[in-house]
């Protein structure tokens, strides 16, 4: 077709979710990333940032930097940002329970480059502040549901007054689906906590009616698209749709405007395969078209995984790569050329009429029960995502739901971007921690104590009674008051929250049929048993440090309920004294550890040199996570009984490897039943 070039649309936001070692680090890392052609900003923070932990801390150990940067006063801040232009920046921050606490640092550092007053109405950007899915899948929550809604609450009530173009809650479903979510929970427990969090918002009375527009528009939605192409578009259309007819109906929203569903995406970093890894490039592609191609449906902003986080921590060069792939399509493309393609399809229309049916009859219910803050303390939400990711598994495992690389086509030749696995991944300097500790210390005697203890003193008693925190949260900020310090003085307030593990509800994914995997794996469970004296055998899992990805522990515990052992699971968050005291208090004949973080190389010594010092030291004790090669060897060298790694898929089978181990250390002969 000849003529003169369509218009193009601007493209999305284009994104890298980065940030780790130190401020000082991940400001050059920025740097870097929008030298190379990143529109905007997406801060990965550390797990002790993001659980209100200072990197001192007994919970921070082996922590710090790992998964992200540490933040732990102003000072970070201010460094993290140097010499970038906040008012030019769209800077997303992944922060849930902490979150008003790192806005509040992001003001006083706009200030600081001259953004005052009116001026802070150019600020743009977003903080995630959904606890409702911390509490279900991610485990960075901290607060009871109450006062965490409150915290919210009183973050939207201020953006839209002070920062208007903020979006202060990026509603997250990404981590939902990971937790073993189906497009339909995903959709029904992201509105149902959307519908939470605007009734709360307007309840408060912080809104006048007028202004109702201004929230709802200010409410975006983060999520997971994974590999189902077809199913994945579908559920961004169907997304819109419900949202739409929420804020119309519910809320009384006319401007369509106002009532557009906003989103922006990061495709599936835990569907990426460390078998075969080259494979996870095409999964991103084409993950990230699902999300792209429907210009009906299409991302606002898009930030992708690197094809290598599977074995570890990506290197600025594997980012770049990821980026490279996002402004391919968007500028070689003709992508943005075309009015939405997918129009008029009898398949997608069905597909999406469909999924906004079973969606709506599962809010419904979700309401019935009192809405999301109630489902989740009712451990509803909790086992029906536990129940969906073990029939998942399951299929995977009987080879119905096929990964190339992983259950199928698992012949390769050598791989040459993993020919030399230390160098394939980027890993965080061990000194680095102390480091940070060290300056933080610093920074506590520099600081005008008087001022902070006041602060502090302030914040609690506006906690303790109705005034909007973030006021509060603020002057802490410029008096020099630390993350874990703004955190405790609101735990003194509001206490702290264990959220349910949803193993216990969680229903028989696999059945043990004669002649099956399971079936074998219980019988050498049961005859071990027997030979140790009876009774059952005991696996105590456990979480060390402050990774709260549990999905994997989850997994085993339920798997080997199934298999016949008595399984002890207490959630996340332990150190390792409460581990080792448990598995001594239970009497255990196994320790499973689950670590995703990187800090297995602290914690895991630890855990043994305790079972040691407690005359446990027979007790076998198993890792699994996201550990290289080299971490794994010399887990084994102190005296790991097992490691598994994302390529040890098959969880009947890790079951029965645990029953081998138990034998081992219990002097057992090999049992000759096979697994």
């Amino acid at each position: 077709m000849s003529g003169s070039p369509r218009e193009r649309d601007r493209p999305w936001l284009m994104r890298t979710y980065a940030g780790h070692s130190t401020a000082e680090a991940s400001n050059e890392l920025y740097r870097r990333n929008l030298a190379k052609g990143q529109t905007g900003l997406s801060v990965a923070f550390d797990l002790p940032t993001q659980t209100g932990y200072d990197p001192d801390h007994i919970l921070a150990r082996g922590e710090v930097g790992r998964v992200g940067v540490p933040v732990s006063h102003l000072g970070d801040m201010r460094r993290l940002f140097q010499d970038i232009p906040l008012e030019q920046m769209n800077t997303s921050m992944t922060i849930n329970a902490t979150a008003m606490w790192l806005l509040a640092l992001y003001q006083v550092v706009a200030e600081e480059q001259g953004i005052e007053g009116e001026a802070l109405s150019t600020l743009q950007g977003t903080t995630q502040n959904d606890i409702v899915k911390e509490y279900l899948s991610r485990g960075t929550h901290v607060f009871p549901p109450g006062p965490s809604l409150r915290l919210t609450t009183d973050m939207i009530a201020y953006t839209v007054n002070h920062i208007p173009k903020w979006n202060p809650i990026n509603i997250c479903s990404y981590h939902l689906q990971e937790a073993g979510a189906t497009p339909v929970q995903e959709i029904a427990y992201a509105m149902s906590t959307a519908i939470a969090v605007l009734d709360a918002v307007f309840d408060s009375g912080q809104v006048p009616e007028d202004r109702k527009g201004d929230v709802v528009a200010r409410i975006s939605f983060f999520v997971n698209a994974g590999v189902r192409f077809i199913e994945e578009m579908c559920k961004m259309r169907a997304f819109g749709r419900i949202w739409d007819r929420i804020t119309r109906e519910r809320y009384g929203i006319k401007n369509p405007k106002q009532r557009r569903f906003r989103y922006g995406v990061q495709v599936n970093s835990l569907g990426l395969t460390e078998a075969q890894p080259e494979n996870n490039v095409q999964r991103i592609v084409l993950e990230m078209l699902a999300v792209t191609l429907s210009k009906d449906a299409r991302a606002r902003a898009v930030q992708l995984p690197a094809w290598n986080e599977a074995l570890g921590l990506p290197r600025p060069w594997d980012q770049q790569w990821s980026l490279r792939i996002q402004q391919v399509l968007a500028h070689e493309s003709d992508l943005l050329e075309y009015e939405d393609i997918f129009a008029g399809s009898h398949v997608i229309e069905a597909k999406v009429a469909a999924l906004v049916e079973e969606t709506e009859t599962e809010i419904e219910r979700i309401q019935g029960m009192g809405g999301a803050m109630s489902a989740v303390e009712s451990g509803y939400l909790k086992a029906q995502l536990v129940a969906s990711h073990a029939e998942r598994r399951a299929r995977i495992e009987a080879g119905q739901e096929k990964i190339v690389g992983v259950n199928c086509y698992e012949g390769t030749e050598p791989n040459p971007l993993t020919a030399d696995l230390d160098t394939a991944i980027m890993t965080v300097d061990p000194a680095n921690e102390a480091r940070v500790v060290s300056a933080l210390h610093h920074w506590r005697e520099q600081r005008d104590t008087a001022r902070a203890e006041e602060a502090l003193s302030r914040l609690r008693k506006a906690a303790a009674g109705t005034e909007n925190l973030m006021t509060a949260t603020l002057e802490c900020a410029r008096a020099g008051v630390t993350t874990g310090e703004w955190s405790w003085a609101l735990r003194d307030v509001f206490g702290e929250f264990r959220a349910p593990t949803g193993v216990g509800g969680a229903p028989l994914a696999v059945a043990a049929e004669a002649g099956s995997l399971l079936a074998s794996v219980r019988e050498k469970v049961e005859k071990t048993a027997a030979e140790l004296g009876g009774g059952r055998l005991r696996l105590l899992v456990g979480k060390p440090g402050l990774d709260g990805h549990s999905n994997g522990a989850e997994q085993i515990a339920v798997r080997a309920r199934d298999a016949g052992f008595e399984v002890v699971y207490q959630g996340i968050r332990l150190t390792p004294e409460q581990i080792v005291s448990a598995a001594v208090a239970e009497d255990v004949h196994c320790v499973g550890l689950s670590i995703l973080s990187g800090s297995h190389a602290e914690l895991v010594p630890d855990v043994l040199e305790r079972l040691r010092a407690a005359g446990a030291q027979d007790i076998p004790v198993i890792v699994g996570g996201i550990i290289p090669a080299a971490d794994a060897a010399a887990l084994r060298s102190a005296g790991v009984a097992a490691v598994f790694t994302p390529k040890d898929f098959g969880i009947t089978e890790i079951i029965g490897r645990i029953v081998d181990e138990i034998r081992t250390a219990n002097t057992l002969p090999a049992l000759e039943v096979p697994v």
